[in-house]
Parts: C-alpha cells; structure tokens; sequence
C-alpha cells in the first residue's frame, strides 16, 4: 500500500436522525495505518465508522476515501474498504467456513475451485488452518470474528473499518484479534471500549456527543477519555 491509499477525509461531517443530532462539525484526516475511534455508548463514534464504506451517509458535509465519496461511488468505495461487526454472525451467511470466505469472492471473475483455494489460503494466513469444512457456525466466538473478518481480507481492501469486534471475546481472544489487526498491511479504523488494547495504535479519536474532543496518542487520548467518564 503506497502513502496514498486509503485516506480518509471527513469534512464537516454531520449526521442526524430527525431531531436528533448524533454528530456535529467533525473535520478529521486519517493517514496513520493503526487508527482507533472511542467514545461512551450513543456518542456517534460508530455512526463515523460507518460512513466511511457508505454503510451510514453524512446528512452534512463530506466523506472521501481516496478522493471518493460514498454517497456518490459506493461501489468503487466498498472495494477499497472492508467493515467487520461486532456480531460476527451477522455477516457469517454460509454452511462452512470455507464456503463463507469463498462467497466474498462470487463476483471475483474467478472459478469455484479457485475461490475455494483463494479461500483455504486466507483461512490458513489468519489462524484457521484447517477449518475450511468446518460448519461456521459452530466455531469458538473467537474463531467466528476471524472468519468474519478472513471474509473481508479475501478481497484485499485498503482499509479495514472494524466495530467494536472485541465485545464478544474473551480477553484472550480480543489481544489476539487485535495482534492480528497489526500485522495486516491494511490501514485500520478500529471503534472499540477496550482501551487496554490500544498501546500499539498510532492515534485515538475521543467521540462525545457528536463532536472530536481529542485527538492524540494513544496515552494522552485515553487519559482524556477515562477523565471524561469520571
């Protein structure tokens, strides 16, 4: 990934749901490749995440990604950005874990048997060697999220926007997904209530209400945000 790909822009960002004003004002640039988004419950730092695939879209201001709005080229966005859930159910759709990652690839131009063994290999690369027959959802919590997010990895985007994807693992499991999030060579947008797993991130964004109210290192940003909920 060049210096290039994979910015993200958001310029004077805002969001509403009728009345209700769930971000205001937000102008930030991200370029750091380990960026994570924190904040209290309904804070609006999840609603941020999400416009950054097009999945939520501002009803003020603009987003790009690499230049490229979603509201006007989603498609085009979506292939640069993968979004992984908290629920890794949510997005598991598929008998095998095998044929779950392979279901990413169904648009690829590529055969069955190649999908399947692009699948087996992106399976092995991120800790589930061996699992392509194994029923999806009877796998470990732990193992479900890294299937779910084998699913986007499959498709090499740019950037891997991933929500609050620790809540269901066990504290094991959270170091070892967040580990693995570090070695990707993907630029990573990561919205999460665990702050003890942000040591290795580059900058941490403090959502609340609706606004930036820090921006900085991991260890000032978090100072900022146990303060806050004091």
């Amino acid at each position: 990934m060049s210096g290039h790909e994979g910015v993200i822009e958001f310029e004077g960002v805002g969001h509403a749901y009728g009345d209700r004003v769930v971000l205001e004002g937000i102008d930030l640039t991200l370029t750091e490749r380990r960026v994570a988004f924190v904040g209290l419950n309904g804070s609006g730092k999840s609603t941020l995440a999400r416009m950054i695939n097009g999945l939520v879209l501002p009803t003020s201001g603009r987003v790009r990604v690499d230049g490229l709005d979603p509201a006007e080229s989603g498609a085009a966005v979506r292939r640069k950005v993968g979004f992984v859930f908290t629920n890794p159910d949510s997005q598991i759709v598929m008998p095998t874990a095998g044929e779950d990652v392979a279901f990413s690839l169904r648009r690829s131009g590529l055969s069955r048997s190649e999908r399947a063994r692009r699948a087996a290999e992106v399976l092995a690369e991120h800790g589930l060697d061996g699992y392509a027959d194994h029923p999806a959802h009877q796998l470990s919590g732990g193992q479900k999220q890294l299937l779910a997010l084998c699913g986007m990895l499959v498709l090499d985007p740019d950037v891997l926007v991933c929500d609050e994807p620790t809540t269901l693992l066990d504290l094991r499991n959270k170091r070892r997904f967040v580990e693995l999030l570090g070695r990707l060579r993907q630029r990573v947008v990561l919205v999460t209530h665990d702050l003890d797993l942000l040591d290795d991130f580059e900058r941490v964004v403090v959502i609340d209400d609706g606004r930036v109210v820090a921006d900085d290192e991991p260890a000032p940003a978090v100072k900022y945000y146990r303060d806050l909920v004091r």
